[in-house]
């Protein structure tokens, strides 16, 4: 009779998580063409998806992609509402800036300095409003080339200090897509290419570049849902 009341609250639970089962943690990439090409068949969402799901939190996680392409900081403000709240996500991860400096040489419509941070902080602010955590990333690369050559270097430097100090201010994870890029290319660019080791036209990312992002987003995010 004891195993029978031993099992009764057993079969009991057991049947409430099959009815409810435990709720996910839903992270949403929020970004331009390259997260928009990363829920695509090698993208950066889809390998990060594959990676979670060799891992022991397989059951516990599902990824949203939100990448526009051509999308700038202030873009990213400006659809918050629709293409991220409205989704309540649990944790929102932020990768933008590319377009911001890469349009101040291509067509002379990227992102004043002061102008990116006011944006991109009033877009933590939105997220932390609504109990959101956040991850920010540095924009990775425009143009592979590792001896500092690349036109827009200053630029991107200056930018990814400007996440990366805003990060410190609010106590925010860093995915510093442009540090580890820049690593990786000083000592796998023996040719000092402007592309095709890890990007394929300068910016948009290679199978490679894909998974590179994907390792570096998971070795990030590891360490909030587990």
């Amino acid at each position: 009779m004891k195993y029978l009341f031993t099992i009764i609250p057993f079969a009991a639970l057991l049947l409430v998580s099959l009815i409810n089962p435990p709720k996910k943690i839903k992270i949403l990439f929020f970004g331009d063409s390259i997260t928009q090409a990363g829920v695509q068949s090698g993208g950066y969402i889809t390998k990060l998806d594959s990676i979670i799901k060799k891992s022991s939190l397989q059951d516990s996680i599902e990824l949203i992609g939100a990448g526009i392409g051509g999308n700038k900081v202030y873009d990213l403000y400006l659809r918050m509402e629709d293409d991220v709240l409205s989704r309540q996500p649990d944790l929102v991860v932020i990768y933008v800036g590319i377009n911001d400096v890469w349009h101040k040489a291509s067509s002379g419509t990227g992102t004043d300095p002061d102008k990116f941070e006011k944006f991109y902080r009033a877009i933590i602010k939105k997220l932390q409003d609504k109990n959101i955590k956040v991850v920010v990333c540095t924009p990775s690369v425009i143009g592979e080339r590792n001896d500092n050559s690349n036109q827009q270097d200053g630029d991107l430097n200056q930018y990814s200090k400007i996440i990366r100090d805003m990060a410190k201010e609010l106590s925010l994870p860093v995915c510093d897509l442009h540090k580890a890029f820049s690593d990786y290319l000083k000592t796998n660019n023996p040719t000092n290419a402007e592309k095709g080791i890890l990007t394929a036209d300068r910016v948009h990312l290679t199978p490679k570049g894909n998974l590179f992002v994907a390792k570096e987003m998971w070795n990030t995010l590891q360490p909030m849902v587990k």
